[in-house]
């Protein structure tokens, strides 16, 4: 771990009890439960570091039974960095800007929430300058059916990606941009308002590595997406566009995934630079809703 990595949780004065919990690995490539911490109170710096630590090594934390506030999830997000505000401004949670609203209701004929977050693979931000370190998406009210999340190991894709490949986008850029799809994602449902010319400024094109190098743990991972990456910078379009589709099918390979089943008050916390992720869907007449934080992460190398 990085020099760097310390700190966040260095920075508290106080000095609170360690409180006793399990971390349990999935049976699957990526993920592990938490079981028995309790983020309403407060986390002291050696059970931060240990909770930080699992982050980096299963890349998904699932934090069972949170009871928390979002104000409680702002703050605990926060210790790692900063946060990021979506550029769905009008999603926001009311007096937390820092908290995004992923849900299907309609209340007076209007969304309440971004019901299509995920419909496709990506890593969240990843069209910004320095896209997100992680998202913690925390459970409020839960459908009956459906409504899974599925996640992706960008390192094992990495890993296995045949030789040819490598060799072809190894030391190559793609380009991200938030608004690849959402003229496509904006025709098939209401959850896709115009965006604003400030709103649109606040998303222009980006371009980074096709293999990013972990900041904290220095392993490589593919850093494309089907949802926000449109070409490979300095190849002929219909080249790009096949080497970008091999990229997208062998990324999400299921011998590469972990299916995540949400139960009441879940907390999933998610490493945006070693994974990419997808909403399974929700059937239309069940109400789903839940609260994303996303924290900023560094410029890709």
């Amino acid at each position: 771990m990085s020099n760097s990595a310390s700190a966040p949780y260095d920075s508290q004065t106080d000095n609170p009890a360690q409180q006793s919990f399990e971390i349990r690995a999935f049976e699957a490539p990526l993920g592990a439960e938490v079981m028995g911490l309790a983020l309403d109170k407060p986390i002291s710096s050696t059970d931060f570091a240990r909770i930080h630590r699992a982050h980096l090594d299963h890349h998904v934390l699932v934090f069972r039974d949170q009871r928390i506030t979002p104000e409680q999830q702002v703050a605990f997000s926060r210790r790692f960095k900063p946060l990021q505000i979506h550029v769905l401004h009008q999603f926001a949670l009311t007096g937390n800007p820092e908290v995004l609203i992923v849900s299907n209701i309609v209340e007076n004929g209007k969304p309440i929430g971004l019901g299509d977050a995920g419909h496709f693979w990506h890593s969240d931000l990843s069209y910004k300058e320095k896209p997100s370190l992680g998202s913690l998406l925390h459970a409020q009210e839960l459908p009956s059916e459906g409504g899974d999340t599925l996640f992706a190991n960008m390192h094992l894709a990495w890993d296995t990606l045949p030789s040819p490949l490598r060799k072809a986008v190894e030391e190559r850029r793609a380009e991200h941009t938030y608004l690849a799809r959402y003229a496509e994602l904006q025709a098939r449902s209401p959850w896709r308002p115009n965006l604003s010319a400030e709103q649109i400024a606040q998303v222009k094109p980006v371009e980074h590595p096709i293999v990013r190098t972990h900041p904290e743990t220095g392993r490589k991972a593919l850093f494309v997406s089907e949802h926000f990456t449109t070409r490979i910078v300095g190849l002929p379009e219909d080249e790009s566009r096949a080497l970008l589709d091999e990229l997208f099918a062998h990324s999400v390979l299921p011998v590469h995934q972990y299916r995540h089943r949400w139960q009441p008050h879940d907390l999933v916390f998610w490493d945006n630079r070693s994974l990419m992720h997808l909403a399974a869907g929700t059937p239309d007449n069940l109400r789903r809703k839940l609260y994303r934080t996303t924290i900023e992460g560094d410029t890709p190398f």
